[in-house]
């Protein structure tokens, strides 16, 4: 079954195709640009989620939240919401961090959960342009789960897209990406916590893509530079994704997110940790 650009999306899953595997880092960048998000992740004590220590388990564990947030059931969302927040009550600052954060702080929740719905709206529209309206509205209603399934209110979600799009023009006026965060972020981008020789073979790539699905203003946070070369290039690129979605059947995407939730509900029925 497809669910592309030839079947008309109503959630969020549905705009998975193969740009997801290569928007993660320019997502990260842009959740992190806020920055009590940002040190947040740099100074965690909570070395089981930092992609540099656990690479593995930090994407097992992300694609967990997605999986349980956009296909779970509710008591799916309870248990990942259980998990997420035992580890979010060790991430605050001290004395000495730049800025003031705690991870329980649902501004700061909700500011996430927005990146992430520009996660599937951005690996839509990079291979097939803006979404229809009632396409639009109807995911940006499912996105909701995306904030809910942690500590962000249902009122505290934008009641549609025009006050989501107000929400993030009034957000983006206050990122900033300070040296300790780029530093974090551009490793993070090419695959620095990765084996040497898959370091070597993906990294260069993966910071390129990572810089061309980045939007201008995040894109000079980084201090990363675009030309119209590398525009072309990249404009290639997601030609050859447009080709691998047609390719690929869009239900293997799916079965990804069920195979994250099958190794969840084992873990806890087990008394592992899920995160």
């Amino acid at each position: 079954m497809r669910l592309g650009p030839t079947r008309r999306p109503t959630r969020v899953v549905h705009l998975l195709n193969p740009a997801a595997l290569l928007l993660p880092a320019a997502n990260v960048i842009m959740q992190l640009a806020a920055p009590a998000v940002g040190y947040g992740v740099v100074e965690s004590p909570v070395d089981s989620g930092n992609v540099y220590v656990h690479p593995f388990k930090r994407a097992r564990t992300t694609g967990t939240y997605l999986a349980a947030a956009t296909i779970g059931t509710d008591d799916d969302r309870a248990l990942i919401r259980r998990e997420v927040d035992r580890v979010h009550a060790l991430v605050r600052s001290n004395a000495s961090s730049p800025v003031s954060y705690n991870a329980f702080d649902p501004k700061l929740q909700l500011w996430v959960a927005a990146c992430l719905y520009r996660y599937y709206v951005d690996m839509h529209e990079s291979l097939y342009g803006p979404l229809d309206d009632e396409s639009a509205d109807a995911i940006y209603l499912d996105a909701r789960k995306l904030g809910t399934t942690l500590q962000v209110r249902d009122a505290m979600w934008p009641a549609d897209r025009a006050a989501f799009d107000e929400y993030w023009k009034r957000s983006v006026d206050d990122l900033r990406i300070d040296q300790p965060v780029r530093e974090h972020l551009r490793g993070v981008a090419a695959l620095v916590f990765l084996p040497a020789p898959l370091r070597l073979a993906a990294g260069p790539f993966n910071l390129f893509a990572t810089t061309g699905f980045l939007p201008t203003e995040f894109r000079q946070h980084m201090g990363l530079t675009w030309s119209a070369a590398q525009q072309r290039r990249f404009d290639w690129l997601c030609s050859g994704l447009r080709v691998a979605d047609r390719v690929i059947p869009r239900d293997l995407w799916v079965f990804g997110y069920r195979l994250y939730l099958w190794d969840m509900r084992a873990r806890a029925r087990r008394g592992r940790r899920v995160v």
